[in-house]
């Protein structure tokens, strides 16, 4: 057998296109801008962008306390000679540690490393004593770094007060409307369980996001705060609603409009509703409610509309009005489609193929029927639900009319009851 040969392990310090970047963006600095003091106070707060951790800091402070203040100043020289076995004693931490540390500010653009044959750090000194340069860990990089670092570090307080008010206002909003539909009476039992349901599906949201974003937070008291001024149903006068172009309800009592999210649809008994394979609203007691509205479709954008009218979307869909989501448009109804599947639990690309496949008006039809009936509880995943409409539209099987007319006809219906019992 021959004897075989072992190729020696490559040894030094790992270089990388960044870390030969940051290398020759140090050499670019100039010293007597920054002050040591501002730059530990950076390293302080460098912790709050997740640029590096809490140890990561604690061993940056002690490298550029360990630097003279006359080394910031002009034509001086930051660079650290310390050994790590020294760094480790200071932060105790063990060397190997240390050895990992400095890697990690290393490929962070924290400082920057030049060894020696021997990997000793020492200085370079001319023949008055200064230090010309060396072999060490140099902290000229911070120097250059330190308008941006510092902008990192305004953005994220910025952000964490933002977060923190918007926190508060969500907690007090939270408050406010589980207070709110404890005292609500005027609604049906079977309403408030679903608010209810809706709030803390919208609380368990915020609670796995974890540290919630200000704008999330934002969005959820809103939502909130929609819920809590239809729970309470507030009375304006009829001066108020003719300033403000409001007329809730058709009936004026004591001179005061009464708001009527879901309006009562009054049928006849001798009401016929078309069947399944009708193409036509129906000429009964119910086409006034039910019929096309012309203003609404006049008002949608350039889009194809499903062959219904918006106004039976809205008849055979009050949950958009529990939810405040009660469009005035087509283009409206897909702007709130977004908002009518987060609601729902619809993913994102269940919205994108649905929208692909039927188009923005239809699939916001879709998505509303979706989030009908698992308001009801007659749809456990309403993301395969709406999937399994898309395939349905994919091979022309799909009649949203049907299910609208439906729908429809079921409130009417649960609204007669309602008033004969």
């Amino acid at each position: 057998m021959g004897n075989t040969q072992m190729h020696p392990r490559p040894t030094g310090r790992i270089i990388t296109p960044q870390r030969t970047h940051f290398r020759r963006l140090a050499e670019s600095a100039e010293i007597g801008t920054v002050t040591r003091a501002q730059l530990a106070g950076l390293a302080q707060s460098l912790t709050c962008t997740g640029l590096i951790n809490a140890t990561e800091s604690h061993l940056l402070v002690a490298l550029i306390n360990t630097v003279p203040a006359e080394s910031f100043g002009p034509f001086g020289r930051p660079i650290v000679f310390k050994s790590n076995r020294q760094l480790a004693f200071e932060i105790g931490r063990s060397v190997s540690r240390v050895s990992r540390l400095l890697s990690r500010l290393f490929d962070a653009g924290l400082v920057t490393m030049r060894d020696s044959g021997n990997y000793k750090r020492y200085p370079i000194r001319s023949g008055h004593g200064e230090i010309m340069g060396g072999c060490g860990i140099d902290l000229r990089i911070l120097v250059v770094r330190y308008t941006e670092l510092d902008k990192l570090v305004r953005q994220a307080q910025a952000e964490k007060r933002d977060t923190d008010a918007a926190s508060r206002r969500y907690r007090g909003t939270l408050r406010a409307v589980r207070y709110a539909l404890s005292t609500a009476e005027q609604h049906s039992d079977r309403t408030l369980r679903h608010v209810g349901a809706r709030i803390d599906r919208i609380n368990v949201l915020i609670r796995a996001a974890g540290s919630a974003s200000s704008r999330m937070l934002s969005r959820a008291t809103a939502l909130l705060e929609r819920l809590i001024d239809w729970l309470m149903r507030l009375p304006i006068t009829a001066v108020e609603a003719q300033e403000t172009g409001k007329t809730a309800s058709p009936r004026l009592e004591n001179g005061i409009h009464k708001r009527n999210t879901i309006p009562k649809i009054r049928v006849h008994s001798n009401s016929k509703w078309p069947s399944p394979n009708a193409d036509s609203i129906p000429n009964s007691a119910c086409e006034k409610s039910l019929g096309p509205d012309r203003n609404e479709i006049s008002q949608a954008q350039n889009l194809p509309k499903p062959a219904v009218a918006l106004q039976d979307v809205m008849k055979a869909v009050p949950i958009l009005q529990v939810y405040g989501l009660a469009p005035k448009s087509w283009a409206e109804l897909a702007r709130n489609m977004p908002l009518m599947c987060r609601f729902a639990g619809i993913s994102e690309d269940a919205r994108t193929r649905a929208v692909q496949q039927m188009g923005e008006p239809q699939a916001a039809v879709a998505v509303a029927i979706t989030l009908e009936k698992y308001s009801r509880q007659e749809v456990r995943s309403p993301g395969g639900y709406l999937r399994a409409m898309t395939n349905r539209a994919s091979v022309g099987e799909l009649h949203l009319a049907r299910s609208v007319f439906g729908l429809a006809a079921r409130n009417c219906q649960q609204e007669l009851r309602r008033d004969c019992f």
